[in-house]
């Protein structure tokens, strides 16, 4: 499975958390990960987080892009995320903010233009500007293909975590984070309108608490200390409260499919509405949109083993 994870890492913890999930899946010969996005560009320092995180699992030669510009994203840094990319003393990376990475949309091009065809599964965790601008991107000394005949030569599938409680019973549309909110509207309405092959919503992760599992880890890694940290800014919580899972579940099904975690809705379509935001239609369907939700009943499960495979590669306590 070939992965380009996109996430804007720094806003909460379980971005960490999905792609140390990630880099478990790859160590357990389960997932390639060509390369991370960063498409959130209010605070610049998601770039050393991520960074960080390869370095710890033993990739610090990933390729990652940044989204360069500042009208989207988290204003609020809840995870320190500046302390964490310039402590590269204490975790060995290289690269601290947007300017030591590659344009989101040139390494996308290329990652892509490299790939077999229709091998690539593009996950969003974050916000929609790296696939809205990779869809609009024009043919380059790397591809002769404009973004849309890029994306669909090339994308296997679109994963989301977006339109989260879309299809609830108030009949309301729902304005979640990463579809939604801090200046990705115009993005998110882009990418689902243009994007050519199929895409999968992710509607999971509520009430999947991780984070616990890396009590038994060394206080000193990456993963452990960013959501101590996320937790302790947001709200004065330890590592024994943990987060939702939210991104994790997203990486979960993009390399394992619905498992006993999961299920589809029935057939329909995600309407986004600029000023609404998203509703899930089974009134009408659109043959390539898929909203997956989690079981009922399965918060507990599905976090144990989240959690495990989140730590299984970090380093662990000695005592």
């Amino acid at each position: 499975m070939k992965v380009i994870l996109d996430t804007d890492m720094g806003s909460d913890c379980d971005d960490v958390g999905a792609l140390a999930l990630l880099h478990s899946y790859a160590l357990d010969g389960k997932a390639e990960i060509l390369g991370v996005i960063y498409s959130s560009g209010v605070i610049p320092y998601g770039v050393g987080v991520i960074d960080a995180i390869n370095t710890c699992f033993g990739k610090p030669d990933l390729p990652i892009g940044a989204y360069k510009k500042t009208d989207v994203g988290d204003p609020i840094d809840k995870m320190l995320a500046e302390k964490l990319a310039k402590d590269t003393a204490a975790f060995g990376h290289k690269r601290i903010g947007t300017d030591d990475a590659e344009d989101q949309t040139k390494l996308n091009r290329r990652l892509l233009a490299n790939a077999e065809d229709s091998s690539v599964m593009y996950v969003t965790i974050g916000h929609t500007t790296g696939i809205s601008e990779l869809l609009s991107s024009g043919a380059d000394e790397v591809s002769s293909l404009n973004g849309i005949e890029l994306v669909r030569k090339k994308v296997r599938r679109w994963v989301a975590l977006g339109g989260l409680r879309a299809n609830s019973d108030n009949g309301y549309h729902a304005q979640d984070w990463n579809f939604f909110r801090n200046g990705t509207v115009p993005y998110t309405k882009h990418a689902i309108d243009t994007c050519p092959v199929p895409i999968t919503f992710i509607n999971a992760g509520d009430f999947v608490l991780t984070g616990k599992s890396l009590i038994k880890t060394s206080p000193g890694n990456i993963v452990r200390t960013a959501y101590r940290d996320w937790l302790w800014e947001f709200d004065k919580s330890t590592l024994e409260a943990q987060r939702p899972s939210w991104d994790l579940a997203t990486v979960y099904y993009t390399v394992e499919g619905l498992g006993p975690y999961l299920e589809e809705d029935q057939p329909g379509h995600l309407d986004f509405d600029v000023e609404k935001g998203s509703r899930w239609f089974t009134e009408t369907v659109n043959e390539l949109h898929t909203y997956v939700n989690q079981v009922e009943g399965r918060d507990e499960a599905f976090a144990k083993y989240l959690d495990a495979l989140m730590s299984k590669h970090l380093p662990k306590n000695s005592d």
